[in-house]
């Protein structure tokens, strides 16, 4: 265990800091594709609307590269010819968010940003690590100038018209890598970025593919279980689960510990 606190904090983006339309995105556009160009196949698959459960995108989807999991959700589903229709059913979801983004079909989690300005005021390095490759278009959109001025923080590093994007010290989200979560390659090259070692690293998922990269990169694993998730990321070992970014302790952070607040601990008993 290092003797210092941490010197870097990798936040990935959908379900940690924004509430993505990710899940909507992928499973309206199977239903309109099952229900149309490929309703020929439909009653061959074991796909069915309801099946698609957020259950099923955590487990199947989230964290993936976008490729990747169109494949696992045409697998999952047992559609007929999968690897021959990931292209279109990529492209169809991708479509689908690009609407839903610009119809600003999303919010940031106050938790979350309340959160990224805490430990940048604790003086940790931060970076953004999302395998999607629309993050960057949620993190432009999300004012931390607007947020910080409603909340009545006061932040020397926050200056007018400041965004989500433009506040990390690396964004990796969206770079083409060799190797997807739950591969650590995303985070360890954020952590190379930062210009820290790994090992001095936390980062902060909703996805267990997400949590298990970190711990495969050496990593502390902070876990938000925003849904009903919490045992999925306990199951694959991240150092701490929470069900907000508040509960955590930032004054551990120096400490190199994940760890609740006190009286956060208290109330749970």
């Amino acid at each position: 265990m290092p003797t210092e606190g941490f010197q870097g904090a990798i936040f990935d983006v959908d379900g940690v800091l924004v509430d993505s339309p990710h899940e909507r995105a992928w499973k309206e556009s199977l239903r309109e594709l099952m229900e149309g160009e490929w309703a020929d196949i439909r009653d061959r698959s074991e796909w069915s609307d309801e099946r698609f459960t957020p259950e099923v995108y955590e487990r199947v989807l989230s964290g993936k590269p976008r490729m990747s999991g169109a494949l696992a959700a045409l697998e999952y589903f047992k559609v007929p010819d999968a690897p021959d229709r990931v292209d279109a059913y990529a492209a169809h979801k991708q479509r689908k968010l690009v609407q839903l983004i610009e119809a600003r079909e999303f919010h940031a989690y106050p938790d979350a940003l309340a959160f990224v300005l805490a430990v940048r005021a604790a003086g940790i390095p931060t970076a953004a690590a999302s395998s999607s490759k629309n993050a960057d278009r949620f993190l432009s959109q999300i004012r931390l100038d607007t947020f910080a001025q409603q909340e009545g923080l006061t932040c020397d590093f926050i200056r007018p018209g400041l965004n989500l994007r433009d506040f990390f010290d690396a964004d990796l989200s969206g770079r083409d890598l060799a190797h997807g979560k739950p591969d650590p390659e995303i985070f360890l090259t954020a952590a190379a970025e930062l210009g820290v070692q790994p090992e001095q690293c936390f980062v902060v998922e909703d996805a267990v593919s997400g949590v298990q990269a970190a711990k495969a990169g050496r990593m502390a694993a902070l876990g938000v279980a925003r849904g009903d998730d919490r045992e999925l990321l306990v199951g694959a070992h991240a150092d701490l689960v929470v069900t907000s970014l508040d509960e955590v302790d930032v004054a551990g952070l120096g400490r190199h510990e994940l760890t609740r607040r006190r009286e956060q601990v208290g109330r749970r008993g």
